[in-house]
């Protein structure tokens, strides 16, 4: 071969070479990133301690629920920080989330944190964890039950609307918004609510150590602050993760270095490929990896009301 031949071969080859190093570079990075979020950090052996968020009305989430199953079944998780920050909701979603917590507990430490709000479900939500922990301005309480309904009669006769109903017996599809509720379907209600009130209360008694008639005194609708509550014995320990951390090593074997982890369901995680992945990603940047969305890593600003005013703050619609 000519001199020039010879000469462009080498320089292929070189450059061969480095894409080749390039390559095994970029394959160790992925490598690497995937690993970062699955959860491994270097030294924990893939251990890790998950957080999962219940925000929000609380109303059956499949997803949820799957996502509490699945972290009782995965080895790497030595314990479960549950983030509560929530109104309430439903009776049934409460119920469901609590069983779910409980199971997990039987398996790992459970520890509940308390946001600025646990309130009704929520907070039968977080006394399901083995520990409950609050801030001083959290408000917690609220145990109780409610059932609403909107008598529209009035506003419907003002405008010449008349609604009939042929039924089947008197108290079916009671009460009605087309008309007054006859005692019965009141008194009907009032044994409905007052049930589930007393399986509640019956919760909190068994969860919090009290007597019947002690959570009963407590379960009059108040909702107290994390002091307070901690004062009533609705909450354990005032204080947010590092304290739950300091728990988790003295009295549960946790051991200290392990990193939280926000875990969330399925199909809910930023740009649609898990919270995880997103924090992975947000930490490669040189960004806070904790933070729930871009605009919050970049640090700008987003409308967010806290306090005791999220409590009162009316839906928007």
């Amino acid at each position: 071969m000519d001199p020039e031949s010879l000469i462009d071969r080498r320089r292929l080859r070189r450059r061969l070479g480095r894409w080749r190093v390039l390559a095994v570079l970029a394959l160790a990075v992925a490598v690497i990133a995937l690993g970062v979020a699955a959860g491994w950090r270097p030294g924990t052996g893939g251990q890790q301690i998950a957080r999962v968020e219940v925000s929000g009305l609380i109303t059956e989430d499949e997803k949820l629920l799957k996502l509490l199953d699945d972290l009782r079944e995965e080895d790497g998780v030595k314990a479960v920080i549950v983030k509560v920050d929530s109104p309430g909701g439903t009776t049934v979603g409460g119920e469901t989330l609590y069983r779910a917590v409980r199971r997990l507990a039987e398996a790992k430490p459970v520890a509940a944190e308390v946001g600025t709000l646990a309130a009704s479900a929520g907070y039968m939500v977080a006394i399901a964890a083995d520990r409950v922990f609050a801030h001083n301005s959290s408000i917690v309480g609220s145990i109780g039950v409610i059932f609403q309904y909107v008598n529209a009669s009035e506003l419907l006769g003002r405008i010449g609307v008349d609604v009939n109903a042929v039924k089947s017996s008197p108290l079916k599809a009671e009460p009605s918004p087309f008309a007054p509720a006859p005692p019965e379907a009141i008194e009907m209600i009032r044994r409905l609510v007052l049930n589930s009130y007393d399986w509640f209360v019956g919760l909190v008694a068994e969860r919090r150590g009290f007597t019947p008639e002690a959570a009963r005194q407590l379960a009059d609708g108040s909702v107290f602050t994390g002091e307070q509550g901690l004062s009533n014995r609705l909450v354990d320990a005032l204080g947010g993760e590092r304290e739950i951390q300091r728990w988790l090593e003295s009295e549960r074997g946790v051991p200290a270095d392990l990193e939280i982890v926000e875990r969330e369901p399925e199909g809910k995680g930023g740009w649609g490929f898990g919270a995880r992945a997103q924090g992975a990603f947000f930490r490669l940047l040189g960004l806070d990896p904790s933070a729930r969305d871009l605009p919050e890593a970049l640090g700008l600003p987003t409308a967010r009301l806290d306090g005791l005013l999220s409590l009162w703050q009316p839906p928007a619609h």
